[in-house]
């Protein structure tokens, strides 16, 4: 379904696709995204490390920042 997210600090969006009730734990969304549509970047304190469904570690690296 199309979805607006808005930029709180310049009160601007950017109308993207996302999945509705995917089954996912956590709410994540592609750097590269986050770098390309200029949304600003916190760095967390502890990374959060992602397991796959069959409790395997994601090969992608840790989540490093909130938006």
């Amino acid at each position: 379904m199309k979805i607006r997210l808005k930029r709180i600090n310049i009160q601007e969006g950017v109308m993207v696709e996302a999945l509705l009730d995917s089954g996912a734990t956590e709410l994540v969304i592609s750097l590269e995204f986050v770098r390309k549509q200029g949304f600003k970047l916190k760095k967390i304190e502890n990374p959060i490390y992602i397991r796959n469904i069959n409790g395997t570690f994601n090969r992608e690296r840790p989540i490093g920042n909130t938006v």
